[in-house]
């Protein structure tokens, strides 16, 4: 099996696949590693926003994705106890791609690595990669096959992290953080049959301790999810000795928010509830970085706002653009290249991101807090545009990609030809 490549990818969600789809279409021999099994469900919200739409169908998943995503959301919701108010969700620029869509991580996933595998990345899944070493322009990554006793070293000169914050390399988790905190925010999400949410509606739930979100995806399933902190969950367990996390997690999203409970009220849950965490919100890359991060490998965003794919999606596009730019197209840099290519992304990374980050923290901090979320709840009754306006500040409408740039990675006869010779990079120190 082959062992060396001009860049390992760890990790197959949206920014992992996006990221291997551009570099093997520009004509890098790509390892794209992967420890789950496709399809499968994810604790991780749904929505696409407008912004990344254009993304989607450049890498060549848009067809697909429109046939198998949920309706349009053209209006947002925040609800409070029995309170609800609704808003007109901005429109995006596009004029193809005006309103986001929902859609299951289990097809998307599955969409975007099939994407890789057909632009000629070799894709090693279900493998799990037990550590990244060395240095750049020389890196290499032990993985081993998770059905089998396989196991093999993978070297390239450039290295990407793109797993998840609550799947750190096995390397790395003695160094997380093992002491739990009453703060610890846990996710949970579920899928209901016969929801009564209406069809482009995208509620945002507020309640003590927590906060979540509902949305209609694929084939008419309607999407909960939440989070919630620790200290709040073990006092619902607490009242309701012998339930499972989940069941006790929906209970209270029906007894907090009066909209869960109309919504719910004649639904159906298809599957278990799926957990995970805790949360590990923040800015998690750094311009002196040896290896490459995009996702939530990169930062971490509190899901309130529902832009935790847009950040996968986008930071994917963003340091494609640096590697792929000026001479880094047919050479890969080497050690002190890399390290100016890293500040440089991490310095846009910051830019277009951070801002996201901290609108989404100080949305969280509000929601858990019902007393404090008073004030916004009667200012959006005054002014529902309110709503509008904070979905905006959240980027819903805004792409770190420009169009310009969209165009010029997408792909051409020219570029998917190159790539099936896979693996003509050099490297050097630029």
């Amino acid at each position: 099996m082959r062992t060396h490549f001009d860049a390992l990818i760890v990790g197959a969600g949206p920014a992992g696949s996006s990221a291997a789809i551009l570099l093997a279409r520009a004509g890098w021999s790509v390892a794209l590693i992967e420890k789950q099994s496709f399809p499968r469900r994810k604790v991780c919200g749904e929505c696409l926003a407008a912004s990344n739409l254009p993304l989607l169908a450049a890498l060549g998943i848009g067809p697909a994705l429109a046939a198998a995503a949920g309706p349009e959301l053209s209006q947002v919701a925040l609800l409070l106890g029995e309170q609800k108010i609704v808003a007109d969700l901005p429109a995006a620029a596009h004029e193809r791609y005006r309103w986001g869509r929902a859609l299951g991580r289990e097809t998307l996933d599955t969409l975007l690595l099939g994407q890789a595998r057909s632009a000629g990345a070799h894709v090693l899944q279900p493998w799990a990669a037990q550590a990244i070493e060395g240095r750049a322009g020389d890196w290499r990554c032990a993985v081993r096959a998770i059905d089998s006793a396989a196991a093999l070293t993978l070297r390239a000169p450039l290295a990407i992290a793109a797993y998840g914050s609550w799947e750190p390399l096995p390397a790395q988790r003695p160094r997380r953080r093992l002491v739990r905190s009453a703060a610890d925010l846990l996710a949970f999400k579920a899928n209901f049959r016969d929801a009564s949410l209406d069809d482009g509606l995208l509620p945002v739930l507020s309640f003590d301790g927590g906060y979540g979100g509902m949305v209609v995806a694929a084939d008419g399933l309607t999407t909960v999810a939440c989070c919630i902190r620790r200290d709040r969950l073990e006092a619902c367990r607490r009242a309701a000795p012998g339930w499972r996390a989940g069941d006790a997690v929906e209970a209270l999203l029906k007894r907090a928010c009066g909209g869960v409970r109309v919504a719910l009220q004649a639904a159906s849950r298809e599957g278990p509830w799926l957990a995970a965490g805790p949360l590990d919100p923040g800015i998690h890359l750094h311009a002196d970085d040896g290896v490459l991060r995009i996702g939530n490998a990169a930062g971490e965003a509190h899901p309130i706002i529902g832009e935790g794919m847009s950040m996968a999606l986008q930071s994917a596009w963003l340091l494609c653009v640096h590697l792929l730019g000026g001479e880094c197209r047919d050479v890969i840099p080497a050690e002190l290249g890399q390290r100016e290519l890293a500040r440089r992304y991490a310095a846009e990374w910051r830019r277009q991101f951070a801002p996201r980050l901290r609108l989404a923290a100080a949305f969280a901090q509000l929601a858990m807090r019902p007393a404090a979320a008073a004030l916004p709840m009667a200012l959006g009754r005054s002014w529902p545009g309110l709503l509008t306006l904070a979905a905006s500040w959240g980027g819903k409408t805004r792409c770190a990609v420009d169009p310009a740039t969209i165009a010029w990675l997408a792909p051409t006869e020219r570029r998917v030809a190159e790539s099936r010779g896979g693996g003509k990079l050099a490297s050097r120190a630029l």
